[in-house]
């Protein structure tokens, strides 16, 4: 693995907390965890946040396969020394985390899959669109991210406007990331057998008002992780679309801690 990694990090030094690392999802960079990863690296938790490679401050290429990221991720996590952790993944990053749980499961104490779909599947006009009109196809995912509220600006960080901020975020991607990250979404099959192996607990949390991603699609990824259902903790945030980092921080925050304190 060549070329330089960017990651936040946070709260305790190492080996005073347990550790949860911060997956983000297509066409953004650790930033879409400010609020959540800053809160819990003050409240006693070690805390890791990366740029997937060609996002952010990451050097590219853009990985192509979810599989890869996984890998690249376990590797990420023998660099910074970490021999276990707290996966918590946004959409393509729940499918990285769930990938990367399922390789791994000595090193992987919790599961957070956020905002995800097992299969994920990529509308074709959205994937054409990022190949050949990156900027209709920002405008489509922000259509799709946001409840009403949001796109209305009735946002819960006062003075941004998270659609706004979603819109230059995915800008300052390189060419050709968003369509790279959505073909590897759409192209993943594995998520069913990979939910299937995992043994740790898992939260899942959803917007009720998630079109990217929307809640009613989870059953088989529900059976697959709930062979124990003590394990299994489903989440759903009321006026809450996909992008639920920017729309409900506060709300995902709780969520994280209530779970990740019961063990």
């Amino acid at each position: 693995m060549t070329g330089e990694v960017h990651c936040y990090r946070g709260g305790r030094e190492a080996g005073e907390g347990p550790m949860i690392v911060f997956i983000h999802g297509a066409g953004h960079d650790h930033s879409v965890w400010n609020l959540p990863a800053r809160y819990l690296a003050r409240h006693g938790y070690q805390v890791l946040a990366p740029d997937l490679p060609a996002h952010g401050c990451s050097a590219g290429p853009a990985l192509t396969r979810v599989e890869d990221m996984a890998s690249w991720l376990l590797d990420r996590l023998d660099r910074e020394g970490i021999a276990q952790a707290t996966l918590a993944g946004h959409s393509m990053g729940s499918l990285v985390a769930l990938e990367a749980a399922a390789r791994a499961p000595e090193r992987i104490e919790g599961l957070a899959l956020i905002g995800t779909a097992v299969p994920m599947p990529v509308a074709p006009a959205l994937l054409d669109a990022a190949r050949d009109d990156p900027p209709r196809a920002h405008a489509m995912i922000n259509q799709w991210s946001f409840s009403p509220d949001a796109l209305l600006g009735r946002g819960a960080v006062p003075g941004m406007l998270a659609p706004v901020t979603n819109l230059r975020l995915m800008g300052r991607q390189g060419p050709g990331v968003l369509h790279a990250d959505l073909a590897a979404c759409n192209a993943y099959a594995r998520g069913l057998d990979a939910a299937a192996r995992i043994a740790c607990p898992t939260l899942q949390v959803c917007g009720k008002r998630d079109q990217m991603t929307p809640a009613r699609n989870l059953g088989a990824l529900n059976d697959a992780l709930s062979r124990d259902a003590a394990r299994l903790m489903i989440h759903a945030i009321d006026g809450c679309g996909h992008a639920i980092m920017a729309e409900k921080p506060e709300a995902l925050t709780d969520a994280l801690m209530q779970w990740r304190s019961s063990f």
